[in-house]
Parts: structure tokens; sequence; C-alpha cells
């Protein structure tokens, strides 16, 4: 069989599969949901080594120069597990310093928020009555409510009616937080064999790839592989960095003019400022709403001291440190948020911002051959 028919026998299965396919939508939906859900783990492992190889590959590189400085020679098996150990001490550390200043400042101010309510209720109340509101029926429905209305037998019945359908729901709850629990541990696991292991992984990968495609395509392929690598190393790391500089300025400012909760906004800033554009006006709008509940007057100070402090972060911290990162100019970075968010929600929002930034590189690449092929580069 002639290498022409062979194509054409290929072209024709796959436009039959291709068709069956369309004709059985739904059936092939169903086949693809069982598929991923047993693949899950492998995926969300693939994902979080893809992650977490950001911080492993610094450390690797700082341990390399550490030990390279003091002339010892350590076999690259210690080398990756003191990386490993590093990635997930500072992640633990990072979530037990954020839960440590974020949890103890929220509780209080909710208890603060509370009291203001509670303190400023009859003012609000007689202010909605100055102005024609009736508020009346607060207080009867609060006076209405007494133990000797409640029908304690009548409450026993519904709630041993619906016992089973409390008990079924729990249940159903309780098997989706273990299978949770579960497939993250799964996916913990499969990313940390991945990191240890990314080297003779990506070997494995290669002789696959050039074993079973030109070499063209292969070398198109692992060209492609290290520019996204690189292109969202750039970006988490910028983004890691500019987000700690911009809850650390927050708070200083905050405490500077002597605002509320400056820690819980400075750190509220610091974690949404990972959501591209939205994440600090969302950051902003919760810190004056907290402040306003105290006093109006401090508010407006907050709301402008933070977009001052903002302003100066645009324009001479975020360029020096994520300036230039992805090469994205601003009109892409927006739209890739655009399309992202509506998506994929927040995660797309983060990621789609380094794909489009590969995405772009690549066209601007594909288009210069273009033009040099017709001598039209200028």
């Amino acid at each position: 069989m002639d290498k022409k028919m062979k194509q054409n026998l290929i072209l024709i299965a796959f436009g039959v599969t291709l068709f069956a396919g369309l004709m059985n939508f739904h059936l092939v939906c169903v086949y693809i949901q069982k598929v991923g859900r047993i693949f899950l783990p492998v995926i969300v492992g693939l994902i979080v080594a893809f992650i977490l190889n950001v911080p492993f590959t610094g450390f690797e590189n700082l341990y390399r120069k550490f030990f390279k400085k003091i002339s010892v020679n350590p076999r690259e098996g210690a080398i990756r597990g003191l990386s490993l150990l590093s990635t997930l001490g500072i992640i633990i550390f990072v979530i037990i310093l954020v839960a440590t200043m974020v949890i103890p400042e929220l509780v209080s101010s909710i208890k603060s928020v509370y009291l203001v309510i509670e303190e400023k209720s009859p003012v609000w109340l007689s202010t909605l009555s100055a102005y024609g509101i009736d508020t009346t029926w607060i207080t009867k429905q609060l006076s209405a409510i007494r133990l000797e209305n409640i029908d304690f037998q009548h409450i026993f019945k519904n709630v041993m009616s619906g016992a089973g359908n409390v008990l079924n729901s729990a249940l159903g709850v309780a098997t989706s937080t273990i299978n949770i629990f579960v497939t993250g541990a799964f996916a913990l696991v499969i990313s940390i064999y991945i990191l240890l292991g990314k080297k003779t992984l990506c070997i494995q990968c290669k002789k696959l790839l050039y074993a079973h495609t030109k070499t063209s395509v292969a070398d198109s392929v692992c060209r492609i592989s290290r520019l996204i690598s690189e292109t969202y190393s750039r970006f988490l790391s910028g983004q890691c960095m500019e987000a700690v500089i911009l809850g650390i300025m927050i708070t200083i400012s905050f405490s500077i003019f002597r605002l509320p909760y400056a820690s819980l906004i400075g750190v509220l800033t610091a974690v949404l400022s990972f959501i591209p554009y939205i994440g600090a006006f969302s950051a902003c709008f919760i810190g004056v709403l907290l402040v306003l509940l105290i006093n109006p007057f401090q508010a407006l100070i907050s709301l402008i001291v933070y977009q001052v402090v903002q302003f100066i972060e645009n324009q001479f911290v975020y360029p020096r440190v994520v300036g230039g990162s992805v090469g994205l100019a601003p009109l892409w970075t927006l739209l890739a948020v655009l399309i992202g968010g509506n998506l994929f929600g927040i995660l797309g929002m983060i990621f789609f911002i380094p794909l489009t930034a590969v995405f772009y590189q690549l066209l601007k690449e594909y288009t210069n051959k273009k033009l040099a092929k017709k001598n039209l580069d200028k």
C-alpha cells in the first residue's frame, strides 16, 4: 500500500469517526467526563507540578551555586530533595503566616463591625424614620419571636420526617469532601514524583516525540514547551514579588495615617493582586467598606491613600518588577483577562496572560518569517 493510499484511508477513518462523534455528542461528553474523573488526580498533579516547578527550579539553582561556592559536589537527588523540601516549607510558611495574620484580624474586624452596627443602628433607624420610612415592623418581628409561641412538637415531627433527607444530604457532602481530599492527596503525591523525576520524564518524552514525529515537528514542540515554561516562570515570579511589595506598601501607608485594619487590608491586597485588574479594586472596595463602618471621613482618606499608593506602585514598582516579564501590551493583557475570566473564571484570568504572551510571541515570529520571505521586513 503506497503512501497516498494510507493518507486517504486515514482521512476517511477520521471523517467517519468525527461524524459518529457528532451524531452521538451526548454520549461522547459522558464518556469524556468518566475518563476525566479517572485521570483527574493525574491532571491536577500535572498542574500542581507545573506551578511548583517555578520555586523548585529556583531552589535548585540556588543550592547548586551554594554547593559550588563551598566546593562540595552532592548528588543530584540530594539537591532535588532539598529543593522539594524548601518549596513545600516556604508554601506552608506562607499559608501559616497569612492565616495567623488574617484570621485574628478578621475576627476582631467582625466583632468591631458588629459593635458598630449595634451601637449605631438606633441612629440609622431614626434617620430612616425622619425620611418617612416605617421601621416599626422590625420591632414587631422581633417581639413575635417568643418561646411560648414556638410549637416544639410540630418542629420535632418535621425534623423526624426530614431526617432521611438530611442524612442523605450529609452523606453526600461527606462523600464529596472525602473524594476531594483523596484527589488532592493523590495529586500532591503525583506532583512530587513529577518534580523529583522531571529530568528523566523530559528525556523519555523527547525520545517518544522524536521517535514518532518528524524532527522539525519535534523541535517546534520542544521550543514551544520551553517558551511556555519560561514565560510562566517570569510571570509568576514577577507577580509574587509585586504582590508582596504592594501589600507592604498598603500596610505601611495605612499605619502612617493611623487608619484601621492596616494589616488586614495589606494582606488582602497582596492575596487579591494575583487577579489582574479586579483584585486590587476588590481589596480597595473591601477596605474602604470596613473603614466606612467606623468613620466615614477615614473611609475617604483610606480611599485616597489606597489610590495614591496603587498609582505609585503602577508607575514605578510594577514596570521594574513585572514590566516586560511577559512582553504583552496593556490592551492584549486586558483582552486576555476578559477572555480567560469568561471561560474559566479567576484561574482563567490569571493563566491566560502568560498563555496569550506565548501565542503573541509565536504569532510575531511566524509573521516576521512571512514578511522576510516577501522581503517586506522593515
